[in-house]
């Protein structure tokens, strides 16, 4: 059905496909696919997973943001299961740090809450409970799911069935608030499933740069409210909070036509060799790499969890003469501050309430903070003149062996190093 519609649509036959699947899908489940593919008169030129296919479509409408080193969770919350990702994107390569999942969690969870209190409602007037007829119930369910998809664009909506149960006409209006009040559980669910994910990974939400919504549920807005008020630092890419975003309902077809495209020119022996775990999966730095020049901050250069070979530089401000420059190993934590409180008012003897603010905690603050750990090599350049730079660029091989050159701007000669990979 799905081959002879895209067929009908482009006017030419459509004989080959890229296919997402879930983050957990095994060989087994792939080898399905591929022959129910098959037998439809399609060639699967490649699975992608639906995390990856749904970051590819929205770097690619933000060309400038692709190659950003960051850490992006990819949350495709479907109807009735959410899967989460948390992918390390460096230099436009993912690598997938740690997935989660709920095959009972999702959007019909959501229409659970509001057929449930419908069908009370109703069930007061009327000493009936609709739930209790199946035809009843699917009229429930149907409407359910409509009212949700209203108040995912408008603070109100109303359920609407004529002849619910019995013979009788069914109306109600549900607001916004009352439809968060009644779901508020399942949507601390997908909450806490994210940050199941974050920990998995063994990061703090401190770490996670960006946080895409995927799947046709990421349309109601208070997932998206729920989540930035837990990651606070995070930009969260949804309709709600970002008008730009792609919608998340085409996220995963978008990246697998955009992939499509990509290597539809080649042969399929190429994109098999090309796709071979042998080439795909490859080796990673455990740590960050960074520099200290002088006695400026540290400055992280590549961070963790990317992919090698890769080459990072850098231009860094410098004292004037002679500049000691450090290879370090990047150390991240997170930074908690307190804040003073206020000094106390003098209490009058009169004033009951003086001492009602007295157990007030100080705030917190939370920050992510780089360190310089290992020092893993040492570099001087020497007359560096008063308001130059200093370069340093750091290639790391695939054997994860380090080479580094650092000299000051413009000028022709530098310092040039290797770095064995230790055993």
């Amino acid at each position: 059905r799905l081959a002879s519609s895209a067929t009908d649509y482009l006017g030419k036959k459509v004989n080959a496909a890229i296919i997402t699947i879930p983050s957990d899908f095994t060989d087994a489940q792939k080898d399905a696919l591929n022959k129910a593919a098959t037998e439809a008169g399609l060639e699967v030129l490649q699975f992608i997973t639906e995390p990856v296919a749904a970051l590819l479509a929205h770097d690619a409408k933000n060309n400038e943001e692709s190659t950003k080193d960051k850490n992006v969770v990819v949350a495709d919350i479907g109807g009735t299961r959410t899967d989460i990702a948390l992918v390390a994107s460096r230099g436009g390569m993912y690598t997938v740090l740690a997935t989660a999942h709920d095959y009972e969690l999702g959007g019909a969870q959501l229409d659970a809450a509001l057929i449930d209190y419908a069908a009370k409602e109703f069930q007061k007037k009327n000493k009936t409970d609709p739930r209790t007829n199946e035809r009843s119930l699917a009229k429930l369910k149907l409407e359910a799911e409509a009212v949700k998809k209203s108040l995912s664009l408008g603070a109100s909506a109303a359920f609407s069935i004529e002849s619910l149960s019995d013979g009788i006409d069914f109306s109600l209006t549900v607001n916004r608030t009352r439809y968060e009040l009644l779901a508020g559980k399942v949507f601390g669910s997908f909450t806490r499933l994210i940050e199941s994910a974050v920990q998995k990974a063994g990061l703090d939400n401190l770490e996670i740069d960006e946080i895409l919504l995927s799947g046709g549920t990421s349309h109601t807005p208070k997932i998206a409210s729920n989540v930035q008020s837990v990651f606070s630092e995070s930009t969260i890419i949804a309709p709600s909070t970002n008008p730009a975003a792609v919608n998340p309902s085409e996220l995963t077809v978008r990246g697998a036509a955009i992939q499509a495209s990509l290597i539809s020119e080649f042969e399929k022996e190429d994109v098999e060799q090309s796709t071979h775990p042998a080439v795909t999966v490859a080796p990673h730095l455990a740590k960050a790499i960074g520099v200290l020049v002088g006695d400026n901050e540290f400055v992280t250069l590549i961070d963790a969890n990317t992919a090698v070979p890769v080459r990072r530089t850098a231009q860094l401000n410098a004292a004037e003469g002679d500049v000691l420059v450090k290879l370090c190993e990047g150390v991240s934590e997170i930074k908690v501050t307190k804040e003073e409180p206020a000094p106390k008012a003098e209490a009058n003897g009169d004033d009951e309430d003086s001492d009602d603010d007295s157990d007030d905690e100080p705030e917190e603050t939370r920050e992510k903070v780089w360190k310089a750990g290992e020092v893993i090599a040492e570099a001087a350049v020497k007359d560096v003149k008063k308001g130059s730079k200093v370069e340093v660029q750091i290639n790391v091989n695939a054997d994860l062996s380090v080479q580094v050159i650092v000299r000051e701007v413009g000028s022709k000669t530098g310092v040039r190093g290797t770095i064995e990979a230790s055993a």
